[in-house]
């Protein structure tokens, strides 16, 4: 990147002296009910290491914390211990759900003061917690309802480089031994990295959405997705995924469009207290049939498609991959529809994915499970079948 000054040649712009260059997702940070159960959760049916935590017996009087890890995917889970907590409300209003989507930053108060000129509200002002071996800085900003964006930059035995190596979270932690952990290093789900984070609007607001991120985090559109590409017979929505300037953030934003019935957009915000929120992560893996496989045994609920899906695959993927000049999908073609995995292929290639159900008895959150063979898009060609698979469960849970 380069900015031009009036007769000067062009100055070129290192990414340590942009403050909005976003280096890495630091961590997606969870507001739950009971920390220490849903850590089982997540470890026991997605395969994540127990691998952190930060509760009373390490000194902590107001929040109990749990750090999940999986490839260079890091939860953070945590759960109020005082009646009086702010999160109770959170709780009380939206269930379990995500919080804060981190970003790892060259230097965070940096990051925070050029997105406080761009126009944010602050969350919470930069704030430096250290010992004598390294400091970690974090300061948030807030973007759609009950969610916050946190700028972390980090030093010493906390640097990302030590944390990806199994370094400690932030001073204060310590490391946790769950018996699980080895389990899931010998049978492994293969979830490397989060690949995108969906968020929820209320009808009228993606725009605006869209422009915020534009403005307040120098993102840019990356795809834009509308009523004629999402829609069944009964529902539709609207869709803009952002991103961060290399490309590596992705932010999809969706908002509901009329149709016959509820969509399932305005479901998640009808059970989110008509509060706009995160929907999904996507977890990236380089096998969907092996991850999935792993996923299945251990339990995990996935969306049900019609064998007719199918029926017509093939013949369409298979036909944009040729116009482009790009070789069919190698995995077994029996082997994705026995384990009901969906596929899609764009001018660059190919992609598999498939989603869970609901992670909690509220109809919110869930994961996409994610390979991509090239393709940089999110599934346009089964948009119809995915929402006609949602539309169903949509009618057994009453919400249709």
């Amino acid at each position: 990147m380069s900015t031009m000054k009036s007769g000067l040649k062009p100055v070129e712009v290192m990414p340590q002296n942009d403050p909005l260059h976003l280096i890495d997702v630091d961590h997606v940070r969870f507001v739950v009910g009971n920390a220490k159960q849903a850590a089982m959760f997540y470890a026991s049916m997605f395969g994540f290491r127990i691998t952190q935590l930060h509760d009373l017996t390490c000194g902590a009087r107001s929040m109990a914390r749990y750090m999940l890890e999986q490839g260079n995917i890091r939860f953070v889970l945590e759960t109020p211990l005082n009646p009086d907590h702010p999160a109770n409300e959170e709780l009380r209003r939206y269930g379990d759900g995500i919080k804060d989507i981190a970003f790892s930053v060259f230097d965070a108060a940096a990051a925070y003061d050029r997105a406080m000129a761009n126009g944010a509200t602050s969350s919470r002002a930069p704030e430096t917690f250290s010992d004598g071996d390294g400091s970690i800085t974090t300061a948030s900003v807030c973007t759609y309802g009950r969610v916050v964006h946190s700028f972390v930059s980090r030093t010493g035995r906390y640097a990302l480089p030590e944390l990806k190596q199994g370094g400690l979270f932030m001073p204060g932690w310590q490391h946790f031994h769950c018996g699980l952990n080895q389990y899931n290093l010998d049978n492994p789900c293969g979830l490397k990295y989060v690949d995108h984070c969906v968020g929820n609007v209320e009808e009228g607001k993606m725009n605006h959405w869209v422009e915020w991120y534009e403005k307040t985090l120098e993102f840019s559109m990356f795809k834009h997705f509308d009523d004629a590409d999402i829609s069944t017979e009964h529902s539709a929505l609207m869709s803009k995924v952002m991103a961060s300037g290399n490309h590596l953030i992705k932010m999809p934003i969706n908002e509901p469009a009329e149709g016959l019935k509820k969509s399932q957009i305005q479901e998640y915000l009808d059970w989110h207290d008509n509060t706009p929120g995160c929907q999904h992560l996507a977890l990236r893996t380089d096998d969907e049939l092996a991850s999935v496989a792993e996923l299945r045994r251990r339990g995990v609920d996935f969306l049900q498609l019609p064998d007719a899906y199918y029926e017509q695959v093939w013949d369409r993927v298979n036909g944009v991959l040729g116009e482009h000049g790009h070789k069919p999908v190698k995995e077994d073609h029996e082997r994705i529809k026995d384990l009901g995995i969906l596929v899609d292929a764009d001018d660059e290639g190919y992609l598999l994915q498939l989603f869970t159900k609901p992670l909690q008895d509220r109809p919110t959150m869930f994961f996409e499970i994610i390979s991509r063979m090239g393709s940089q898009s999110f599934g346009k060609g089964n948009f119809k079948a995915l929402f006609e698979a949602l539309e169903i469960e949509q009618e057994r849970r009453g919400n249709l």
